[in-house]
């Protein structure tokens, strides 16, 4: 049995990563999907939490037809260490996918075969790309899963993304109170 481990921070998962995992699971038995930089939200950067995007995964991934398993993997500040990390998160692999010339390097230093997936439509489907098509009004729903658009409607991340995007003097900012600030 091949089990194969893809890692990503999926903010959001895309249709990009979809074709990756498409492409994967017609050379592996069970697919790992580790979500990276778990410990992350409420940012631009990574707006939502690994329990959002484990949902928006599996939500998306509902007709995959092999095993797969999704862990959240925080960040540890030892790249020296991460890959034993990784090994001590998820059950056993034996390929990982990955294009992060970091991540790379880390598991080819380990003596682990890494695989590079050609990324799919890399301008216009990146979690940055879109991110910032929500925050700006932009359509961005034809980039992910429709599984993806529902959670996202669900928890409300347009808000929330364009709530991170203001700062103090936006004068759509809200008040909780009518209280006096300092």
């Amino acid at each position: 049995m091949k089990r194969a481990f893809y890692i990503g921070r999926f903010q959001p998962f895309h249709n990009g990563h979809l074709t990756v995992i498409d492409r994967i699971i017609r050379e592996a038995d069970e697919l790992i999907i580790g979500i990276g930089s778990a410990q992350l939200s409420h940012d631009l950067e990574n707006p939502f939490t690994a329990g959002e995007r484990v949902l928006m995964i599996t939500r998306a991934l509902e007709g995959l037809s092999k095993p797969y398993y999704v862990i959240p993997i925080e960040d540890i500040q030892r790249n020296s260490l991460w890959v034993a990390h990784i090994i001590s998160m998820t059950p056993p692999f034996e390929t990982i996918y990955t294009s992060n010339p970091l991540v790379i390097r880390l598991f080819r230093e380990a003596g682990m075969p890494v695989f590079s997936p050609t990324l799919f439509e890399r301008e216009s489907h990146s979690g940055t790309s879109i991110r910032q098509r929500m925050r700006s009004g932009e359509s961005w729903e034809h980039l992910v899963p429709p599984a993806v658009v529902k959670v996202i409607s669900e928890i409300q991340g347009i808000d929330r993304i364009r709530d991170l995007d203001r700062n103090d003097n936006d004068p759509e900012t809200v008040q909780t109170s009518g209280a006096d600030h300092v």
